[in-house]
């Protein structure tokens, strides 16, 4: 594919999903649209895609960094987002363009590629597909077999263009470079909508007698676009049915699947065991033998094989270690890791905290900013107070240490190895190896008012 670039059209404001947001980033499964549209193109050409940013492109851009932009600063239609984008396909060297809507989150990288060769040698090609109901999407003339050209359906008059017959256009393209060069600024605006269509390509390339391909595709639901929060919330449904059902033929085990939501980055592998409700989004990473209980989320989290998740526990950048126990209602956050074996139980918090294989807190704590090591034990209560209100500090416990019920770390603190901290101490200060820290009031018995 190395003289074909993508080029995706995302420029557009969506209106009626009534959102100030752009359209393609709103999410299905945790992902902006877009993003689904770039992981199906990405698998093909690598680099080679290029993004067409207009309504609140600041936005798009900051979504998607590294990514290659080029602006379309007045969304004057498609026809004009392809001509802002010419510059940087020629200055790449590409000769054919693969051009392709923002807006079609279910796209595959397999419908990608049987498009590709479908299309292949056509100066210009597009993808059709045939709907019940054709909408608001521009209807394909046909004169027999041939192809004529390719109508809005604002524009579409049955006295001119003939019966609808559920034919219309997906908005996926394959076009020749220097065919759109000459074509593009042939291209009028004038239209109901007021735009430069790139549909038009499609007509002035027949009449140039250019070799014209309609590739239809039936009724693949992959090709539509996402105009409504209606249309949305179907395709995430769908996205999620499609994904849950790939899983369980691949070997892997759930409970009430149809509650479970399962984004396509994330990788769950056969042998795990989900219930559902749960949800596991962006690069997660479920390992054979690990179960998932109900009401659990992850993000961007490893999972290690045996496992176990118990119900009610949120995760995000987190890392869980073979055979570890976490919940119910624990929370992990970014940059929580627990070792082989380790406990983590209800009610407790780790954030950028790691627990040494087989260690335990098995209760009511919040760790963060910390080391502990294997084997030691975290009673109830216990707080590591790594924030002075301008800088984060950091507490270490040693292996086999045991840490008493009520106890505050004031960090940067060490409680060294086989050491023993009394509940109720706030320790301020170092403890050493093997010693015993104590840093409480001495208790009082005084006669009691009536």
């Amino acid at each position: 594919m190395s003289d074909i670039a993508a080029l995706v059209l995302a420029a557009g404001k969506g209106t009626r999903m009534h959102s100030d947001k752009p359209k393609v980033l709103q999410t299905l499964l945790g992902e902006p649209m877009l993003g689904h549209v770039l992981y199906a193109l990405e698998a093909v050409f690598a680099e080679a895609i290029w993004i067409v940013a207009g309504h609140r492109a600041e936005m798009v851009e900051a979504a998607f960094p590294g990514r290659q932009f080029v602006r379309q600063e007045q969304q004057l239609g498609t026809g004009h987002a392809l001509m802002s984008a010419l510059p940087a396909l020629q200055a790449a060297g590409c000769s054919r363009v693969l051009v392709v809507n923002g807006d079609t989150p279910l796209l595959s990288e397999d419908v990608v590629r049987t498009f590709l060769d479908r299309a292949a040698n056509a100066d210009v090609a597009f993808a059709s597909i045939t709907l019940p109901d054709a909408g608001a999407y521009g209807r394909v003339v046909r004169e027999g077999e041939a192809v004529r050209g390719i109508v809005e359906a604002k524009d579409y008059d049955p006295a001119v263009h003939g019966p609808v017959t559920g034919e219309v256009n997906a908005g996926i393209y394959l076009i020749r470079l220097d065919v759109a060069q000459e074509l593009l600024p042939r291209i009028s605006n004038q239209n109901k909508s007021g735009e430069y269509y790139i549909t038009d390509v499609v007509a002035l390339a027949v009449q140039q007698g250019l070799e014209v391909r309609g590739i239809t595709c039936g009724q693949d639901e992959s090709l539509m676009g996402v105009n409504s929060p209606q249309e949305l919330a179907a395709m995430e449904e769908s996205l999620r049915t499609r994904i849950v059902q790939g899983l369980l033929a691949a070997g892997v085990m759930i409970h009430a699947p149809q509650l479970v939501r399962v984004a396509p980055r994330a990788v769950v592998e056969p042998g795990a065991e989900l219930t559902g409700p749960c949800e596991i989004y962006g690069n997660s990473h479920v390992a054979r033998g690990a179960a998932v209980a109900s009401h659990c989320v992850l993000y961007d989290s490893s999972i290690g094989a045996g496992a176990q998740l118990r119900s009610f526990c949120h995760l995000e950048g987190a890392t869980v270690g073979q055979g570890a126990l976490v919940g119910p209602f624990a929370r992990l956050r970014p940059g929580a890791e627990l070792g082989e074996a380790s406990h983590v139980g209800n009610f407790v918090e780790l954030k950028k905290a790691r627990l040494g294989p087989g260690a335990k807190a098995n209760h009511l704590s919040y760790l963060g900013d910390a080391s502990i090591g294997a084997g030691a034990n975290i009673g109830a209560g216990t707080i590591t107070c790594n924030y002075d209100g301008r800088h984060k500090y950091q507490t270490h416990i040693g292996e086999k240490a045991f840490i008493g019920s009520n106890t505050a770390l004031v960090a940067p603190v060490r409680v060294g190895e086989g050491a023993l901290v009394g509940a109720g101490s706030v320790i301020t200060r170092d403890v050493p190896d093997n010693e015993m820290g104590i840093a409480r009031g001495r208790q009082k018995n005084l006669p009691r008012k009536r």
